[in-house]
């Protein structure tokens, strides 16, 4: 018994590979590593990646590639009405109103925006695949008690549903992040769902359950794994997505209350009073958040092509 159980194991498990493999125009491959070999021959994915990494590295680097304190006020003694200093000898790119070092905002500001992005991501990533997997996992009256709820969370417009959640926790980095992850929940838990609901019907699905495995297993052990890939590619997007929108929130005062900590939304709100003055203070930090979002962007739509059957050239 011990033996037909181990044959029935293993020719579920074939079954399960075989769904994420590619077709036999791709010899076999794995999904994973069909999708590698796309993106190492894709220059859109390339670029999207170098944007990524060297946003990724500046932030995590940046106490060493800041040429100053971020916070001294250097030049504030050549502040005068009217006049702010360009570019000069020491500060490539001039300071802000208050004689601060504006490149060493920059960097700084990396490192806020990408946290609150990535975190916000990965909340919204967790939570949504939690409802996703009660859904697609259970069904019946569980999958519309789960899908009802994302349903009012999928009514209310994105950005009125952070505001509103930031101002009821409070301005501060912790509540930013809630905000953007809950308007990220639905996403994850529709897709995941739906992905789910497609796998069940997979023919090592139907085999499983006619052999009598039980479901957790049939569930985490094959279903789930071979359903996460669309989850993947939306966590890339979406990451663009968060990165806007933290700005966007900082942008309304609802970011960190600590206004002396830079980052790329409250450097483009407190820019708005000097625009006549030096454009640049706006022009910068825009064009950070613009190229950061969208290497995202470009390399989560690279990771969508790759991935998805229907994109496959």
């Amino acid at each position: 018994m011990t033996a037909m159980g181990d044959v029935k194991r293993r020719r579920i498990d074939e079954l399960a590979a075989r769904a994420g493999q590619v077709p036999e125009g791709e010899g076999g491959v794995s999904l994973i590593k069909s999708a590698f070999r796309r993106l190492r021959r894709d220059p859109v994915a390339i670029t999207g990646a170098v944007i990524v990494v060297v946003f990724l590295l500046v932030a995590a680097f940046a106490p060493w590639l800041a040429p100053r304190d971020p916070l001294a006020q250097t030049l504030l003694f050549q502040i005068r009405p009217g006049f702010i200093p360009g570019a000069q000898e020491g500060f490539p790119l001039g300071v802000d109103n208050l004689g601060r070092d504006l490149l060493s905002r920059l960097i700084w500001g990396s490192r806020q925006s990408l946290m609150i992005g990535v975190v916000s991501t990965v909340l919204g990533v967790v939570v949504g695949m939690a409802l996703g997997v009660l859904a697609g996992a259970f069904g019946g009256w569980v999958d519309t008690l789960v899908m009802r709820f994302v349903d009012i969370l999928l009514s209310i417009p994105g950005l009125l549903m952070a505001i509103s959640i930031s101002v009821l926790l409070g301005a501060n980095q912790y509540a930013l992040m809630i905000a953007i992850a809950v308007t990220q929940v639905p996403i994850f838990a529709r897709l995941l769902r739906g992905s789910m609901l497609a796998q069940r019907g997979s023919d090592y699905a139907v085999a499983a359950r006619a052999l009598g495995v039980k479901k957790g297993r049939i569930v985490f052990g094959h279903v789930l794994p071979n359903s996460v890939s669309p989850v993947i590619v939306q966590a890339t997007l979406s990451l663009a997505t968060a990165i806007i929108e933290a700005a966007a929130l900082s942008f309304l005062g609802l970011g960190d209350p600590d206004l002396a900590r830079p980052e790329w939304g409250a450097m483009l709100a407190y820019a708005q009073d000097f625009l006549s003055v030096r454009p640049e203070l706006a022009m910068y930090p825009a064009l950070c958040i613009i190229v950061v979002a969208l290497g995202f962007t470009l390399l989560g739509e690279s990771l969508r092509e790759a991935l998805d059957p229907k994109f496959r050239r």
